[in-house]
């Protein structure tokens, strides 16, 4: 599947941040702000963006108490919620296959945007650039778990005894059985899921298959999942 590169959620921050200098939003600044919005890396968290020109609003009150602030920020965010007919939710969904580079492109990115949290549960981890891709949100402070498998989790080539020499947490399924899952979820608004091993010779390879969604049925569910699992592993 192609993808599609929009602006990402801290450019969009850093435009929002600029309409307050006069403590008004204007015209142009309004159209500018939706055609941004319109073109906003498709993983952004709308809610988390609401937020930020929230506190945006209080930082600057805290500084001015200048009234002229809330007004500002209704303009803001009647730009994050367009009026007009109510529709029907939609839940964000992609699918991905292999053997090619759709799949592990897409875990990386969803890594690359990660802000928050990422809580991974995996069979197996080699694919060096996934690898690569946890360090680096570790080092932007994102809070990492990864759940894996004893029978994996130290094979030539797996990465998990690097994540966890990083610092990350992880816990490892050690009982007889397979801890056989292959899924991930981001800042608490993305769910990857599917067949797909985090490994080269599944990209290579294999006939595999990812799906990304922002669906929060399927979300409460992982994430109960993984805490479950979390748990029990303590």
């Amino acid at each position: 599947m192609s993808e599609g590169v929009g602006l990402s959620p801290h450019e969009f921050e850093e435009q929002l941040v600029r309409t307050l200098d006069d403590r008004q939003l204007s015209r142009g600044e309004r159209q500018d702000l939706a055609s941004a919005l319109a073109n906003i890396a498709p993983d952004a968290d709308r809610q988390a963006l609401r937020r930020f020109a929230f506190a945006t609003a209080r930082a600057a009150l805290v500084d001015t108490r200048d009234g002229l602030v809330l007004d500002w920020l209704e303009d803001i965010l009647k730009v994050l919620e367009p009026s007009g007919p109510a529709k029907a939710p939609t839940s964000f969904a992609e699918a991905y296959f292999s053997p090619g580079e759709d799949c592990p492109r897409a875990i990386i990115r969803l890594l690359a945007g990660a802000r928050r949290s990422v809580d991974i549960c995996v069979f197996t981890i080699t694919d060096d650039r996934i690898s690569s891709a946890i360090l680096d949100a570790h080092r932007r402070a994102v809070a990492l778990r990864v759940i894996t498998d004893n029978d994996k989790a130290f094979d030539e080539g797996s990465d998990v005894d690097r994540l966890g020499r990083a610092g990350i947490p992880v816990r490892v399924d050690q009982t007889r059985f397979h801890m056989h899952h292959k899924f991930a979820i981001f800042d608490e608004n993305r769910l990857l899921t599917g067949s797909y091993n985090w490994t080269r010779g599944a990209a290579r390879d294999n006939e595999e298959n990812l799906i990304v969604t922002g669906e929060p049925r399927l979300l409460s569910a992982y994430a109960a999942t993984f805490a479950r699992l979390w748990s029990s592993l303590s």
